[in-house]
């Protein structure tokens, strides 16, 4: 007779396909591998992911929306400290980017054709999202940015993830290093939405 498995037995294992999965999207790309292969590699037999995954979308939805949740964590843990360091976001942002790279990849490089049919990739992401805009709500009323906080989000995401993609795909020189790039993009950027002085 099969064990039965508990709730924390299942939360376990897609966890553990999930961190597989992310390796092989990563090294294969959405196409490269097929639900086999991944139980193979798991160790498992073929049909066992079909018991916790409809199929490699689904897979694919639920490791975008865990790199999602574990990006939305980091960014909120920042947000109690922007108040003592403005750099806080900033700083939990280029770390997730650089410490879970392939990650990062699934999340902003790939779409999903009905990313509506999967409820917790989309509440994920939003949160996400939501992270940045309220870094700058908070910058507002602290009285250092003035401006629409959902636009001056979407600028700040926008910069630092291009220099980020710009890094990841090493397209950056010794010369103007992340460092140097991200630290002029972030004072220009910075500096356009300070309150202009009389």
């Amino acid at each position: 007779m099969p064990r039965i498995l508990s709730q924390s037995d299942v939360a376990d294992f897609r966890e553990r396909l999930c961190v597989a999965a992310t390796r092989m999207f990563d090294a294969k790309g959405p196409e490269g591998f097929t639900m086999r292969e991944l139980a193979a590699e798991l160790g498992v037999s073929a049909m066992t992911p079909y018991r916790y995954f409809k199929d490699k979308e689904d897979i694919l939805a639920a490791v975008r929306a865990r790199a999602f949740n574990r990006f939305a964590d980091a960014l909120e843990g920042a947000l109690a400290q922007v108040e003592q360091n403005d750099d806080a976001i900033y700083s939990a942002y280029v770390s997730f980017a650089f410490g879970e790279p392939a990650a990062y990849k699934l999340m902003f490089d790939l779409t999903q054709p009905d990313e509506s049919h999967y409820p917790d990739l989309v509440r994920a992401n939003a949160r996400a999202r939501a992270t940045m805009t309220e870094y700058v709500r908070l910058m507002i009323d602290a009285g250092k940015f003035v401006g629409d906080a959902e636009l001056i989000g979407h600028v700040f995401w926008a910069v630092l993830h291009g220099t980020i993609v710009l890094k990841l795909a090493g397209k950056l020189t010794p010369e103007y290093d992340f460092k140097r790039i991200s630290d002029e993009a972030s004072r220009v950027v910075s500096d356009a939405y300070r309150p202009k002085r009389a």
